[in-house]
C-alpha cells in the first residue's frame, strides 16, 4: 500500500471542520472505497494540517492527497 503526506499551513483549529474540506474529504474516501484511507490531523506544534493519504498504488495516493490539501489550503 502507498502511502503519501500533505503538509498545508492553516489555521488548523478550524479547518477540518470546514464544510467544503469534509467535502473533499468524503468524495476521496468514496474514491478510495476500501482500499485505502485518508487521515486529516492538526500539528501539535506547529500552525498546519497534515494530509495523509494511504491507496493501492502511490499516483492515486499522491493525486488524492493533492486534492484534500488544496481544499485545506482554500480555507485558510
Amino acid at each position: 500500500m502507498a502511502q503519501t503526506l500533505h503538509d498545508t499551513v492553516d489555521d488548523k483549529a478550524t479547518v477540518a471542520d470546514a464544510p467544503s474540506v469534509r467535502s473533499a474529504v468524503a468524495e476521496a474516501e468514496a474514491e478510495l472505497g476500501d482500499t485505502g484511507r485518508i487521515l486529516l490531523r492538526p500539528s501539535g506544534t506547529e500552525q498546519m494540517v497534515r494530509v495523509m493519504v494511504e491507496a493501492a498504488d502511490e499516483d492515486t495516493a499522491r493525486q488524492l492527497a493533492i486534492r484534500v490539501a488544496e481544499s485545506v489550503s482554500e480555507q485558510g
